[in-house]
């Protein structure tokens, strides 16, 4: 919760880049839909109730039962550029907009 609250809070710290961003859970639809109601959540909440897409992209809990706390920057050619796997909940949108910046990634 605490990671999503600093998305919807310092959000505006990552869409000062030309990017999109979203959280993304192995709950379903309707579960991920009432939580992100509940935070008053300003950004896309994905659902990946089969777990085929945290399989795919290696971030799925060794229980598997859920998705670790990982977060993937991708490029627009759809290309991997970093993966970080340690993450402050409390400043994750810090943390976000200062990696984008030493990717390069562009402003707005």
């Amino acid at each position: 919760m605490k990671q999503c609250k600093s998305l919807r809070d310092s959000g505006k710290l990552i869409k000062k880049f030309d990017v999109a961003y979203f959280a993304a859970s192995c709950d379903s639809v309707e579960k991920n839909t009432r939580f992100a109601k509940s935070l008053n959540a300003d950004y896309p909440i994905l659902s990946d109730p089969d777990k085929s897409v945290a399989t795919a992209m290696g971030v799925l809990h060794p229980n598997g039962k859920f998705s670790a706390r990982y977060t993937v920057y991708i490029g627009k050619d759809g290309v991997i550029r970093h993966i970080q796997k340690k993450v402050n909940v409390s400043r994750h949108a810090e943390e976000i907009a200062s990696k984008l910046k030493e990717l390069g990634v562009p402003a707005k």
